[in-house]
């Protein structure tokens, strides 16, 4: 069976190690075979686990979904802050930068995020769990520009809602082919430092 990953003979997981296997072998048939191959049931097959270890961890497919939805979001999270972390740079240094992390994470993906979105379309703990995930977002957002403009808070924020929903829609277009990944980043780049270049430092 295509994404089967079977755990050795005698191989016993922790209650998280056995979470994160889920977890893993989700995104997995996610990328391979389409979300809407995703099951509790299909994934415990896949996971070589009987079908109560997949619903003891996750109840229900909307769960294991909006579990999948966050992990995605906690990476790409990650690795923007993580390339973020030395050194000083110009405006258009971290708007460069700010910009290639955040469509990269998108590539790196390869459409799942999008995928697993539209899976939960319609669902109301989809909404409020992005909702959530995205003011964490503009927080990092809003943090990593604020050295270099005069905006007050409530209007950096504002600003970074539109640039991030830029930002998103510059790198759907790279997954369904419209553009590469460069050109993709450096449109956002540019969205970035014109969204606070009036009021630079």
């Amino acid at each position: 069976m295509k994404g089967k990953a079977v755990e050795p003979t005698g191989r016993r997981l922790s209650r998280e190690g056995r979470r994160r296997q889920l977890l893993d072998t989700a995104l997995r048939i996610v990328r391979e075979q389409g979300a809407d191959r995703l099951t509790l049931g299909h994934l415990a097959a896949c996971a070589g686990v009987s079908k109560p270890v997949a619903y003891d961890h996750f109840g229900t497919r909307s769960t294991l979904l909006i579990e999948l939805y966050k992990l995605i979001d906690s990476q790409q999270s990650n690795a923007l802050r993580e390339a973020l972390t030395s050194g000083e740079r110009s405006l258009e240094e971290t708007a460069d930068m700010l910009a290639a992390a955040h469509v990269h994470c998108y590539a790196d993906t390869s459409g799942e995020w999008h995928a697993i979105g539209a899976a939960l379309a319609g669902s109301e703990e989809k909404e409020s769990v992005y909702q959530e995930l995205l003011d964490g977002y503009v927080q990092l957002f809003a943090a990593v520009l604020t050295p270099y403009c005069e905006l007050a808070d409530d209007e950096l924020e504002r600003r970074c809602v539109g640039l991030i929903g830029a930002g998103d829609a510059l790198s759907g277009a790279m997954v369904r082919g419209n553009c590469s990944e460069a050109e993709a980043a450096r449109a956002f780049a540019s969205l970035i430092h014109g969204g606070v270049q009036a009021h630079s430092r």
